[in-house]
């Protein structure tokens, strides 16, 4: 299976002494985020599912990211995915989607370098990832325990992505 770790566009900024959880997409993250979707459509990615954080500016980049396609499944929500969950609760909650080839997640730093280092080294800790917003990573997993046995296919930023989408 290939997961795809897509992390949420660029958000607004969190008002002081405000809630960080209810930040949406900014009007230029939203638009951003419809050519990059574009891109991963050109790359021949078709996931069989698309699972986002509940927040809502990971939850609009999915949907985002599912009207790119003309038949691209609805995103569930996952609550695995949100910020401050350990790396391999996510990973166990992932299990019942590991039917599916192609997984999409979209989600939050630092979770979604965490679960790409659990993945591809055992440790979520022992490899170095900085996704930054907009930015995707594509992983071959054998199985969903770690080690798992994974393989880096790709790593691209927002803007190789926008370009690719262009």
């Amino acid at each position: 299976m290939t997961v795809y770790l897509l992390r949420h566009g660029i958000a607004e900024d969190a008002p002081p002494g405000g809630d960080d959880r209810a930040r949406r997409l900014t009007p230029r993250g939203r638009a951003r985020m419809a050519v990059a979707a574009r891109g991963i459509r050109a790359l021949g990615i078709e996931c069989g599912v698309i699972l986002t954080s509940p927040l809502p500016r990971a939850a609009e980049t999915a949907a985002i990211v599912a009207a790119a396609y003309q038949r691209a499944p609805s995103p569930r929500e996952l609550p695995a995915l949100a910020p401050g969950v350990p790396p391999g609760e996510t990973l166990q909650a992932l299990r019942p989607w590991s039917r599916h080839e192609q997984v999409m997640l979209v989600g939050h730093e630092p979770g979604l370098s965490r679960l790409a280092s659990l993945v591809l080294t055992g440790s979520p800790d022992r490899l170095a990832i900085d996704l930054k917003k907009g930015g995707c990573v594509a992983i071959e997993v054998e199985k969903l325990v770690p080690p798992a046995g994974a393989i880096l296919r790709w790593a691209l930023t927002a803007r190789q992505l926008r370009r690719l989408g262009r």
